[in-house]
């Protein structure tokens, strides 16, 4: 789980990499709505993932809770495909969405699964929604990587080509999740989500 966690300082990089201009945009207060929305839900994930961490380290749940998600995705595609929206305030979307990122500290809990989610309650663009997902994951990737490498260094150290491997998988990705995104509507972009999810579960099984 902690190798797991340090790998993601790769994906991170790419985030930073593809976000750039909506990072640069924060940076200088160029967008005040988005910066709150991520201190809000990044203050929620820091304090229900470290509740969680100590806990959960040295569980497996597994393929369950990637079923779970898979089937939370697959009604979310459903609502939205009726059309059906939930009324809530932005500062109350940024609380559950930092939960529901939090909640992924546990083993077979999908980050992007679960935010996708829960930003979907309001939200319905998925270009978006992608964006809000791998914007707010920066902070607490980076918090999760430094604490674990901090905790034993010299092992991840040796495991730089992986990380190297992961940044690079991770900017694959994010260019074609991005570019799917902008051609189909929300409820496949949900779908195709659930999809993956129950592939993950059934390849944990």
């Amino acid at each position: 789980m902690e190798f797991a966690l340090f790998l993601h300082l790769g994906t991170l990089l790419a985030v930073l990499i593809y976000f750039f201009k909506d990072w640069k945009n924060l940076l200088f207060l160029k967008d005040l709505k988005l910066l709150r929305f991520l201190i809000i839900a990044t203050l929620v994930s820091a304090i229900v993932g470290f509740l969680l961490y100590s806990l959960v380290i040295n569980i497996v749940v597994g393929a369950g809770l990637l079923f779970l998600t898979g089937f939370g995705l697959l009604i979310t595609a459903y609502f939205h495909k009726k059309k059906k929206h939930l009324e809530i305030k932005e500062d109350w979307l940024a609380v559950i969405v930092g939960l529901l990122q939090g909640l992924a500290v546990i083993p077979g809990v999908s980050r992007s699964g679960a935010t996708i989610f829960g930003l979907s309650v309001k939200k319905d663009n998925p270009k978006e929604i992608l964006t809000i997902s791998y914007l707010m994951s920066a902070p607490v990737v980076l918090g999760s990587g430094l604490l674990v490498y901090f905790k034993n260094p010299k092992p991840l150290l040796e495991a730089w080509p992986a990380l190297l491997v992961s940044f690079f998988v991770g900017l694959i990705s994010l260019k074609i999740l991005l570019r799917i995104s902008q051609k189909i509507n929300f409820f496949k972009f949900a779908l195709i989500f659930s999809l993956l999810c129950f592939i993950g579960a059934f390849m944990l099984l």
